[in-house]
């Protein structure tokens, strides 16, 4: 008998390109995840508005970028359904019918809410009930499609435990009699990929540190040239240490095993040096990059192929949502 396959909802907000930390950290389970479960993959346009509520316009231009990226790392809208955020409107009904019942405390002590808000003082205001609620529309996003599970990082624990939170209290307040309707789902923890920049500090665009996923291939080798190696290295002939080498976690993310033993060997003894192993990872880098160009290519050349995804994402995952929200409402009394 085949085993039920676990529902599983994850998104991402459209903020702007992707870079290969993206794909290591998210995009490449997502890949393993749609082979195997019921998975919905969403763009998390709504969310955006947490940050980029004052200037929301560039929001828009994002939308078809992130889809196209996704596309073109390998996900496959034949066996996943992907979708718009903001065109189920059942996210924001959902949204707030369990705002109504969580919480302020819960909020306030989400970790991440302080964090971010310390980390952006002085460059946006986020003293606002959508940033201070995002956890809630988060919660609303999974239990939604009754997720049982939710790839997350070590650090997104706190927003799913407050997840399963929500959804316990729902369960509590109005199915006392019954089984609960939404499940509380468990986390599928990810390793963090642990990918630098290319200067060693955090993958980012804004430290234009980052390689992404449609660079285009003439720019790899000019970035590499410039990239942060092992800075106790000095001298080909100075032995190195590829496990504080900035370019060694690429090579373990991009190139052969068997290769990477050799760098290793090579890196160690002084046999190999910097600019020898930045040539390698050009050529990784570049057959890793490629088949993404050519996927990305397709689609950029015929752009109603895209909204055409997209618009019947967005329909599969709306009677999902509808399907739920009469049930929801049922629960409430509110089936008016």
């Amino acid at each position: 008998m085949t085993a039920k396959k676990e529902c599983i909802v994850s998104g991402m907000r459209p903020t702007g390109p992707l870079h290969l930390g993206h794909h290591f950290g998210v995009l490449a389970n997502w890949l393993e995840l749609q082979e195997q479960h019921d998975c919905l993959f969403f763009v998390a346009d709504w969310h955006a508005l947490t940050t980029e509520y004052a200037d929301p316009k560039k929001v828009k231009g994002f939308v078809p970028g992130l889809v196209i990226d996704w596309i073109a790392a390998g996900l496959d809208p034949d066996k996943c359904i992907i979708f718009q955020q903001s065109k189920v409107k059942e996210h924001a009904e959902l949204h707030l019918l369990l705002s109504m019942l969580t919480p302020v405390g819960w909020l306030e002590r989400n970790p991440t809410f302080k964090d971010v808000a310390a980390e952006l003082a002085g460059q946006k205001d986020l003293a606002t009930y959508g940033f201070l609620g995002y956890p809630v529309l988060m919660a609303a996003d999974i239990v939604l499609y009754r997720s049982t599970a939710v790839p997350v990082g070590q650090d997104q624990l706190p927003h799913l435990e407050l997840t399963r939170e929500i959804a316990r209290r729902f369960n509590f307040l109005h199915c006392p009699e019954n089984a609960p309707f939404f499940p509380e789902p468990k986390a599928l923890l990810t390793e963090d990929a642990k990918l630098p920049g290319l200067d060693g500090r955090k993958m980012s665009k804004s430290y234009g540190n980052s390689i992404a996923l449609g660079e285009p291939l003439e720019n790899l080798a000019p970035k590499l040239k410039g990239m942060l190696t092992d800075k106790n290295r000095l001298r080909k002939s100075d032995a190195g240490d590829p496990d504080v080498c900035n370019l060694y976690p690429y090579h373990k993310l991009l190139t052969a095993p068997e290769k990477c033993a050799e760098i290793r060997e090579g890196c160690v003894s002084a046999s190999w040096g910097c600019v020898d192993c930045k040539k390698v990872l050009h050529e990784s880098m570049t057959a890793f990059l490629t088949p993404i160009h050519e996927r990305r290519s397709k689609l950029e050349a015929d752009p109603d192929r895209l909204w055409h995804i997209l618009e019947q994402g967005n329909a599969r995952a709306r009677v999902r949502a509808q399907e739920t929200m009469e049930a929801v409402r049922k629960a409430l009394n509110f089936d008016f």
